[in-house]
């Protein structure tokens, strides 16, 4: 009775498997939880020294207001112009978001109404659907080819027509691929033909070894592009919920008035972290870079010693894996099972939508003697489903 029909369903397949996983642990087996793409590499210290010294500061005490946002807009803006040489104006053009999911969930239900069409690929990161949902907008799945992109010209017309925006993830969760510029430029293309807003979620552009190109700073972006960007993975401050959205004048004031009434922004001192996070030099945040390429590497290598065969993605923190072929277990089936019998939990295909059934995902986020030593227990596990 008490339940809006825009309201998502909980729990879900992530429900199921933490479940999976509370019972393996009571069951006293050692859980290493490859399903969560919860970043274990340390946080930088400048930005934990910067939220400490403002706890001292009663300046921080009060609530924020947009005012209080500028000095952290400033630096956000800045960084972009370092990026990718487009200097964007930080009273009209930024806006502080309480972390990039937030921010996209509020931008849906500021620029389109109930009913209206969200373009959006069949795999995506999970919460795309719920804030779709709660937003009251029908989405528009579209397939992933061979380069895991979307052909987007492929969309009918009539849908297109019927859409508000054009929702992308490159380097992308779950698949970890890449997009190019020119896909880019035809994306902008497209919702300039169709008068959409490209919305790009953009967390984990610090976890490629070469720059990723940003929509935002393609001719014609700034007219018609919103970019999220998020401290959690850049930066390891997942807990602390800060992110910026930088862009189309007219949609970050739509989520500037529709968050208006809802939030007082981010505490200040963590403001003042994020601050501090983005000016860390590019070189340290290579480093990281390496780290997760580095991990990328040694568990593909340790998977194909096991016999399955994964692609090696160039970016990101995950494999994105087809179940091996001859197993009787759909890919909830073989995560509930897996983790059950030797403690190694992945994340169900079907979590990020109707395109990935029969996948599933590998988060990195362990060191890689403890990636390998899983991959030995998933080959044992796979070897001996296969022979039941």
């Amino acid at each position: 009775m008490f339940r809006s029909r825009r309201t998502p369903k909980g729990g879900g397949v992530f429900l199921e498997m933490d479940t999976a996983k509370a019972e393996a642990r009571a069951r006293g087996l050692e859980v290493v939880d490859l399903s969560i793409g919860a970043s274990d590499l340390p946080p930088p210290p400048e930005a934990l020294q910067a939220l400490k010294q403002a706890i001292d500061d009663p300046a921080t005490y009060g609530y924020c207001l947009k005012s209080g946002t500028l000095p952290f807009l400033e630096a956000a803006t800045e960084w972009y112009f370092r990026r990718y040489g487009v200097r964007l104006e930080p009273r009209r053009e930024a806006l502080s978001l309480l972390g990039s999911q937030e921010g996209l969930a509020h931008l849906l239900m500021a620029i389109a109404d109930p009913g209206d069409v969200l373009l959006m690929c069949e795999v995506a990161y999970p919460s795309y659907f719920g804030a779709a949902q709660g937003a009251g907008l029908e989405a528009y799945l579209r397939p992933l080819g061979p380069d895991l992109l979307p052909d987007l010209w492929a969309v009918p017309p009539a849908v297109a027509r019927r859409a508000k925006a054009l929702l992308l993830n490159y380097p992308n969760n779950p698949t970890a691929a890449l997009a190019s510029e020119e896909f880019f430029a035809e994306a902008l293309k497209f919702c300039q033909h169709f008068d959409l807003l490209l919305i790009h979620d953009n967390p984990y552009l610090d976890q490629a070894l070469k720059p990723t190109p940003s929509p935002l700073a393609l001719p014609g972006g700034r007219e018609r592009v919103v970019e999220l960007f998020s401290f959690s993975k850049s930066y390891h401050l997942a807990g602390f919920r800060l992110g910026f959205a930088l862009g189309c004048a007219e949609a970050i004031g739509s989520l500037e008035a529709l968050k208006a009434p809802i939030d007082f922004n981010q505490y200040p001192g963590i403001q003042r972290m994020g601050m501090a996070a983005l000016g860390i030099p590019q070189a340290r945040l290579q480093a990281d870079a390496q780290t997760w390429a580095n991990r990328r590497q040694a568990m593909v290598a340790a998977l194909a010693e096991q016999g399955w065969t994964v692609p090696l993605p160039e970016a990101g923190m995950y494999l994105w894996a087809r179940l091996p072929a001859g197993l009787a277990l759909d890919d909830l089936q073989f995560a509930r099972k897996l983790v059950a019998q030797t403690g190694v939990a992945l994340s169900p295909g079907r979590a990020f939508g109707p395109g990935g059934v029969g996948y599933v995902r590998f988060a990195l986020v362990q060191p890689e003697p403890v990636l390998r030593r899983s991959a030995e227990k998933i080959g044992d596990f796979i070897r001996r489903e296969a022979q039941d």
